[in-house]
């Protein structure tokens, strides 16, 4: 399996189906773009509608993709991923999230491909925000000698997305990483039952200024859309079909989870774990 070199527009859509403890679907079509890290000055040099930290019809800034504290995006990927004994320092780092469009963009989840120098898929991060604010990361160092054009991780369910899911269950992830098609498959388990399934597939074009204009038509505000969708789909929830409303919590107290990807199994590693396992992989 080969990824895209350069950065790329998706187009496709996405669904979500809840199944329990009560019953609802809804989908949207969506684009996203696919941005390689070390192409950001490029694009923004070679487009006129695409910007770098600047203000424009399309635009990226570092700190909507960093941690929570400001840390840009490259750095904060290394070091989470030397932290698991990883070294992609040189190596492509590659995210699939929605841009901001006239200065807005709300990304429920965006995903983050972290290869080496080799040019192998040595972790995926998910970076999940919920509407009040707040970030949180699961991240699975994967099984290097593995070839699956399929990955598939499992989690805890740790973070506050919805007022009408409770911090419980787990979920399973199913992803192909970006090249002509992104699929994203993640199922949700409350009570050993499945509660929910959410899927994003997509396709890929070129990250053009004629590309851009026609997505901006063909899916109009699409950031704002986002998080309207959110809020509509919330209130039809709670007002047509009686959905338990769940308090937010606290926040986790650590911003990422660390799994590691073994013959297939995820297995959780605890913060005080880090240290001890992969403080010596790396050399100085």
């Amino acid at each position: 399996m080969t990824t895209l070199s350069q950065s790329a527009i998706y187009t496709g859509r996405v669904t979500h189906k809840r199944l329990y403890p009560f019953r609802h679907k809804l989908f949207y079509r969506v684009f996203s773009v696919l941005i390689d890290w070390d192409d950001l000055p490029h694009l923004h040099r070679k487009l006129k509608l695409f910007s770098y930290n600047r203000f424009n019809l399309f635009s990226f800034y570092d700190r909507d993709h960093g941690s929570r504290d400001g840390e840009a995006l490259r750095a904060w990927t290394e070091r989470q991923t030397s932290n698991m004994g990883l070294d992609i320092a040189g190596g492509k780092l590659l995210l699939l999230c929605y841009p901001r469009i006239l200065g807005y963009a709300f990304n429920p989840i965006s995903v983050l491909f972290c290869y080496d120098r080799a040019g192998i898929l040595q972790a995926i991060i998910y970076k999940v925000r919920n509407t009040f604010g707040e970030m949180h990361s699961y991240m699975f160092k994967l099984n290097a000698s593995s070839t699956d054009a399929i990955l598939s991780h499992r989690a805890e369910k740790v973070f506050h997305v919805s007022p009408f899911m409770p911090i419980a269950g787990h979920y399973d992830f199913r992803i192909t990483p970006p090249g002509d098609r992104f699929d994203l498959l993640i199922k949700q388990y409350l009570d050993n039952r499945l509660a929910l399934v959410a899927t994003h597939q997509a396709r890929a074009i070129d990250l053009s200024d004629g590309n851009l204009i026609g997505c901006f038509f063909r899916y109009p505000l699409l950031t704002l859309k986002v998080i309207g969708g959110i809020h509509w789909e919330a209130a039809k929830i709670f007002f047509k079909k009686g959905a338990k409303f769940h308090k937010q919590p606290p926040a986790p107290d650590a911003e990422i989870c660390y799994y590691s990807v073994e013959r297939g199994e995820c297995r959780l590693i605890a913060k005080d774990q880090i240290q001890n396992e992969y403080s010596q992989k790396i050399p100085a």
